[in-house]
């Protein structure tokens, strides 16, 4: 059975002044989701994250999520919104001055009237959740640039969200600790069933951790192939996309 989307975009069109970056693209992520959004430098993936998350609003066109139209919705629809949804920047964007509880546990009490004593147990289950049991306490600045990342993670479950968005998880990481990541990502969708969106051009994590793929282009400035990435490796019979997931240059003739 067909799962319901999620997230609906409708003629999305995003621009910086003069400059249109995304023009008129349409998508759907269903529940449950492994969604991938990818394409080569400067194509807009960033900018299209930032409109899923709120961040930026569109130019025309619209973005629903969870039911709600983010676009025009009121202040209080949209933080609704917002509380279903958690994120994990490049960097993990962790406060560096708090410990990994305090980062974790800073969304649950702006968010909820919760004693301590339940925040302080939501904090080692999240962190649980990602394999940190017993870092509590440390600084960001304390552990690996891999266990920032899955510490951001945490923060990001902290709410219980529907959908999880990932911008670049692989981005600094060496390839053992971006499998780890990988493997995580699945983990987590596995159990807990949540919608998972993520930002990559990593090819190793598309194949391992990717259901389904949009792919933009920057001079198309949409989107220029969609579905299973394994399908649009060897089936595209668009050169550039068939060069992407192939991992081949543009031919240069040699003197």
């Amino acid at each position: 059975m067909t799962k319901s989307s999620v997230i609906k975009v409708d003629g999305l069109v995003s621009a910086y002044g003069d400059d249109v970056i995304l023009d008129r693209i349409s998508f759907e992520i269903r529940e449950g989701e492994r969604f991938v959004i990818l394409g080569g430098s400067g194509c807009g993936k960033s900018t299209l994250l930032k409109h899923l998350i709120g961040l930026l609003r569109p130019l025309e066109g619209s973005i629903n999520i969870l039911g709600e139209e983010i676009g025009g919705s009121d202040e209080g629809a949209f933080q609704a919104v917002l509380r279903q949804i958690g994120v994990l920047f490049q960097g993990g964007a962790l406060f560096g001055s708090m410990t990994l509880a305090e980062n974790i546990a800073l969304p649950i009490m702006e968010y909820t009237d919760f004693s301590k004593q339940y925040v302080d147990t939501l904090v080692r289950m999240k962190l649980a959740l990602v394999n940190l049991s017993g870092y509590e306490n440390y600084l960001p600045s304390e552990i690996s640039g891999g266990m920032r990342k899955r510490a951001g993670l945490a923060r990001a479950l902290a709410m219980n969200p529907r959908i999880l968005f990932f911008d670049e998880p692989s981005a600094g990481l060496d390839p053992i600790t971006s499998a780890e990541l990988d493997n995580l990502i699945l983990h987590l969708n596995h159990t807990l069933g949540t919608t998972m969106v993520i930002v990559t051009h990593e090819l190793d994590s598309i194949f391992a951790i990717a259901q389904r793929v949009i792919m933009l282009d920057k001079n198309v400035k949409g989107i220029i192939a969609e579905g299973d990435p394994r399908q649009l490796r060897d089936q595209s019979r668009n050169h550039y996309v068939k060069q992407f997931f192939n991992r081949q240059p543009d031919s240069v003739e040699m003197e």
